[in-house]
């Protein structure tokens, strides 16, 4: 009888053990639904574009994902890679700048758009505000007049030179077909190279008080040093005309036609990745960074803070600064993973 008892008790004891552990997993799992799961990021290669990969990295881990370090790349290639399942996520794509990369690489078929990193952004042509007021300069095509393109000429060629994008950007492409789209072929010349560093020579000859032109995006730093309305101001174009004749998009920004479409950026996942992972998916679909902090941050990183390691923690310091919101965000992540499991 004391035997029998005391097997009894032992089995008792073992089944509430194995409750209680079956119930802490339980508990595990709805905490870190990513938990044991692998994922792969791939960024492009430009360090003043890492700050949001940082954040959204972090509220990845958050969710227990074991997060590799990303892959960087070009925007084509990124989006190839994505549809390949070479890759996971990323939260680089411009909807409408990005969208021949995304089609050609498979579309909706092959990935998916989750949510706006980063909403309204902005892209086009500037020249320094003292040039466009003494000249009257309001349009990229004044630049077809000798005597206003010679104002812009940095190499004694009579065309005005403008600094350009990266080879392999999307907007290399509409730049190109704006080029042609105005005629301005014979009136400007497009100096492509490394633009953080052009647009360096480009600061210092605003700073000598000589004529500048130059492409830009928002946000970013530059935006921070040549402030819009009081250093610089955007050009128009004379009508939108995009490649592929998507004509039809929004290109306005206070009264001005910029001929770039007012943008957004949005995460975008390997289809089969998001199917899987309902809380990543969930988490990216919601996560949003403001243009003014991504400027704000990108101009830290101008000021000398720009290792990585300064990123991750300028990252972190966001988190932190918007605890409040990020926690939501997780909180529907792992709602989202409940779901999916009933």
């Amino acid at each position: 009888m004391l035997n029998s008892n005391f097997t009894r008790n032992l089995l008792q004891c073992a089944g509430a053990v194995t409750l209680t552990l079956a119930s802490l997993t339980a508990f595990a799992s709805a905490d870190k639904p990513g938990q044991g799961v692998k994922v792969t990021p791939i960024f492009p290669s430009i360090a003043e574009e890492r700050f949001r990969g940082e954040v959204a990295m972090e509220g990845l881990r958050e969710l227990g994902y074991n997060v590799q370090e990303p892959k960087e790349t070009e925007y084509g290639v990124m989006m190839m890679a994505l549809s390949g399942g070479d890759a996971d996520f990323t939260v680089h794509l411009w909807d409408q700048l990005h969208d021949e990369f995304y089609q050609k690489a498979g579309g909706d078929k092959t990935m998916v758009k989750a949510g706006d990193i980063l909403p309204g952004v902005l892209q086009g042509y500037l020249i320094d505000k003292k040039t466009a007021d003494q000249y009257n300069i309001k349009y990229i095509t004044d630049m077809k007049k000798p005597e206003i393109a010679k104002l812009f000429d940095t190499d004694g060629d009579g065309k005005a030179d403008m600094t350009g994008c990266n080879p392999g950007w999307g907007c290399e492409l509409v730049i190109a077909h704006h080029m042609k789209a105005y005629d301005l072929g014979g009136s400007i010349n497009v100096n492509q190279g490394s633009y953080f560093a052009l647009m360096a020579d480009t600061i210092t000859r605003y700073k000598e008080g000589k004529p500048i032109f130059y492409f830009t995006w928002v946000p970013q730093w530059i935006a921070s040093v040549l402030v819009e309305d009081k250093d610089v101001v955007w050009l128009e174009v004379p009508k939108t005309d995009l490649p592929g004749g998507k004509n039809d998009v929004n290109t306005m920004y206070k009264g001005k036609n910029l001929g770039f479409a007012v943008d957004k950026v949005e995460a975008v996942l390997n289809k089969d990745f998001a199917q899987k992972n309902p809380a990543a998916l969930k988490f990216l679909s919601l996560v949003q960074i403001t243009s003014d902090d991504e400027s704000q941050q990108n101009l830290k990183m101008q000021e000398g803070e720009k290792k990585p390691k300064d990123i991750t923690r300028h990252a972190k310091e966001w988190v932190q600064a918007h605890r409040a919101q990020f926690d939501e965000w997780l909180k529907a992540s792992r709602a989202a993973a409940m779901q999916a499991s009933q």
